[in-house]
Parts: structure tokens; C-alpha cells; sequence
């Protein structure tokens, strides 16, 4: 157990923190992403099918990334969140640099395991060090602006993962990448500090207002399990996270296959759609929720519902779409969209219990949402592609995807729900 920091922090040093944790989860998604963009090299090299590949992006990292997430986030409300986040990032980090020593399909499963081991100890964690440091009034847009990480790192990780694999192998792309996040590592521990858990510092000059007790896990399960609302948001998030992980994972080799891209081609195109249309997302809905939640608590969950039913028939035109530009800015669209959830969700979430069983509950929640979303969502893809295969060839993936976007109406019909209970749910 550390002594937590009492004294307010600057306004400086909270962009500070909330910058080095996006570089951090930005890491936390480049490496989990890296995957799909050298998922055609890896298939050729190793001799794998896409049910393989799907195991390899989801359920290998899903299993222990949700089952020691709650744990280890039980951990972070009771002790620091800075060193709990700092050995994560080194175990994850390194384990992908392992994934380009292995020489076939159970090394790099087995790898990609301990990346999901390093990565169960990295969100949780974060998402309540950015509770603390930030009042309610900025919270939406505070985590909205964390998970730049996803739509960064993914950006990163298919940009990177596909030139260094171009120019050199897919296995420098995993050692390199790898080796980065191990670096960082250092650097985080020695310059974030742990603030008091609920977010109230004293002033200066003042005494320090008292450590808010820990809670035991039993205590917040018994907060947060018999919400409706808690179960509305993390099965309506998990439900979009089945279209969102499976689409991301697998659209490289969808270009490839269906709209034939090289693998420096596909890099440069899916690199900057992620970048700018998943940045505009995450951004917007995390503004719009802090602009109407304070009106409103049913915002929260409202503002993905709508993104997701405008994204979905712009999805459904982008993967028919044949012309290559035709085809960007149709995703575009949908790209950001897809990841409006993020801000809005994630911030009622740490609203459904009081600050000191915030790394738990978002545990729970990421539990939910990764086992089914990250679960099943890239194996889903890739075992209905081999079953469509003997019919459609080529094109059995663009079928595939198809498929997976009625996902987004089971999303938004949980997030509407939701938006009837969220009042009723939330604590201050």
C-alpha cells in the first residue's frame, strides 16, 4: 500500500497524467491490434486457417485478460494503481515481443496469452486514476480523451506492424513493437503519482481529508451486480465490441483478399482511417455525453445507441463498396461512430459505485464486455468465413462481416434500456 497523494494537483500535471496513460493504452492497443494487419504473413508463414487466427486475436488473449482482471483490479483499489499499471505494461510489452520468436500455432498462442495476462492489470486501473484526477464535469471527455489509445495504437500498430513486416519480417514487427512498451515502462512509474481515491484533495495549507476505507470485493459485487443498468451497459458495450474487435481484426485481410491491397497499401489506408475516423469518435462522444448528461444521466447510454444505428447500414455500404475511395469514406463513418460508446459508457460505469470500488467495477464491466466482445468477436469472424468458404472462396470474409453487424442493433436496443435505469443507478 502506498501513501496517496492529498495535495491538488495542478491543472498541468493532470494532462500530464492523462497524456502518459494515453501513451500507455495506446501501447495496451497496438500491441493487441498488431495481430490483424500481420495476420496474412503469420497465415502463410505458419500455415494457419482463419478459425486459428481468430482463436489467436481473441480467445487467447480474452482468457486471461478478463479472468485476472477482476482481481487485479481488487488489488488496485486496495494499493497503487501506478505500480499495478507499470508491471502490466512490461508484462504485456514483453510478452509481444516473445510472439516473434514463436515457430508455430501454440508458441504464438501461448504468447498472445501473456499478453493478455500483462493487459488484464492496464485498464481498469487507469480508468480510476482518471476518476480521481478529474472532476465529474470533465470525466466524460477525460476518459473519451484516454481511449484515444484505441483508435492511436490501432492506427500504430497496423501502420508500424505493416512496414516493418514489409520491409524486414512479421516477427521484427512483434520484437520491436514489444520492446518500446518495455522502455516506457520506467518512465511512467517514476512520474505518476497515486491521488486519493474519490477524487477530493485538500487545499493547500489544509490537513489531508481521510483515505476512503477499501472495499472488499464482496462489497462491490453486492453495489454493482443487482443495478439493471450495470448489466444493460456492459452487455450492450460487449455486443458492439463483437463487431468492433471482429471488423478490426479482420479488415486487413479482407482488403487483401476482396479489394486486393498489398500489404504496405492496406497499412497506409487502414492506418489513417482508424487514426482520424476513431479519434473524431472517441472525441464526440465523449463531448456529447458531458454536454447532455448534466441535463440528463440517460444521454450516456443514448448517444452510442444513435451512433451505432447510423453506423450500421454505412458499414453494411462500405464492405460492398468495390472502388477503394468510395470504400474509405463510407468506413470513415462508421469508424468513428463504432467508438462513440467508449467516453460515455466507461463514465457511468464509474458513476454506479462510490470512488473507492471504481478499479472493481470497471473490472466487472471490462470483464463482460472483453469475454464476449474480444471472446468471441475475432473467432467469430473467422470461423464463418471458413464455413462460407467452399461457397463464396475469396469473398467468404466480406460474408462473414455481413453477418456481424446485427451485433450493433443488439448494442443499441441494451443502450436505449439502459437509459431508462441510469438515473436511478448513479452515485455523485
Amino acid at each position: 500500500m502506498t501513501t496517496p497523494q492529498t495535495q491538488a494537483p495542478s491543472a498541468g500535471y493532470r494532462t500530464y497524467v492523462l497524456a502518459i496513460l494515453i501513451v500507455v493504452y495506446t501501447f495496451n492497443f497496438l500491441d493487441r491490434q498488431i495481430l490483424g494487419i500481420l495476420a496474412g504473413s503469420i497465415k502463410a508463414d505458419l500455415g494457419l486457417t482463419d478459425s486459428q487466427l481468430g482463436l489467436m486475436g481473441g480467445l487467447a488473449f480474452a482468457l486471461f485478460y478478463t479472468g485476472l482482471g477482476i482481481p487485479v483490479a481488487w488489488l488496485a483499489d486496495r494499493g497503487s494503481r501506478t505500480w499495478i499499471m507499470t508491471g502490466a505494461l512490461t508484462i504485456w510489452s514483453g510478452f509481444t515481443a516473445l510472439c516473434g520468436l514463436a515457430t508455430g500455432f501454440w508458441q504464438l498462442f501461448l504468447c498472445r496469452m501473456g499478453v493478455g495476462i500483462g493487459e488484464a492489470g492496464g485498464t481498469a486501473p487507469a480508468y480510476s486514476l482518471i476518476s480521481d484526477y478529474f472532476p465529474p464535469t470533465q470525466r466524460a471527455r477525460a476518459l473519451a480523451a484516454y481511449s484515444f489509445g484505441i483508435p492511436i495504437g490501432s492506427a500504430l500498430g497496423i501502420l508500424f506492424g505493416g512496414l516493418i513486416a514489409a520491409a524486414i519480417d512479421w516477427r521484427t514487427a512483434f520484437v520491436v513493437v514489444g520492446l518500446c512498451g518495455v522502455l516506457l515502462a520506467p518512465l511512467f512509474r517514476l512520474t505518476v503519482r497515486d491521488p486519493r481515491r474519490g477524487g477530493d484533495f485538500a487545499p493547500a495549507g489544509e490537513a489531508a481529508l481521510a483515505q476512503p476505507p477499501a472495499a472488499s470485493l464482496g462489497s462491490v459485487m453486492k453495489t454493482l451486480l443487482p443495478k439493471p443498468s450495470f448489466w444493460l451497459l456492459s452487455l450492450g458495450a460487449a455486443a458492439s465490441s463483437v463487431c468492433g474487435y471482429g471488423v478490426a481484426f479482420w479488415l486487413p485481410s479482407f482488403f487483401e483478399r476482396s479489394l486486393g491491397l498489398g500489404l504496405v497499401d492496406r497499412s497506409l489506408f487502414l492506418g489513417v482511417l482508424t487514426l482520424v475516423g476513431g479519434v473524431a469518435g472517441v472525441w464526440g462522444g465523449g463531448w456529447l455525453a458531458d454536454r447532455f448528461g448534466g441535463k440528463s444521466k440517460a444521454a450516456y447510454p443514448l448517444v452510442p445507441a444513435v451512433a451505432f444505428l447510423i453506423a450500421l447500414p454505412c458499414f453494411f455500404l462500405a464492405i460492398g463498396a468495390s472502388n477503394l475511395w468510395i470504400a474509405f469514406f463510407l468506413f470513415l463513418i462508421p469508424q468513428g461512430l463504432n467508438l462513440a460508446w467508449l467516453g460515455p459508457i466507461i463514465t457511468s460505469i464509474q458513476h454506479l459505485v462510490p470512488g473507492q470500488m471504481r478499479s472493481t467495477a470497471s473490472a466487472a464491466f471490462l470483464f463482460v464486455n472483453n469475454l464476449i466482445g474480444l471472446g468471441l468477436g475475432t473467432y467469430y469472424f473467422g470461423a464463418v468465413s471458413d464455413f462460407l468458404e467452399p461457397r463464396f472462396g475469396a469473398e467468404s470474409l466480406r460474408y462473414a462481416i455481413y453477418s456481424g453487424l446485427a451485433f450493433y442493433l443488439v448494442s443499441a436496443g441494451l443502450f436505449f434500456a439502459a437509459s431508462r435505469r441510469l438515473q436511478q443507478d448513479w452515485v455523485d
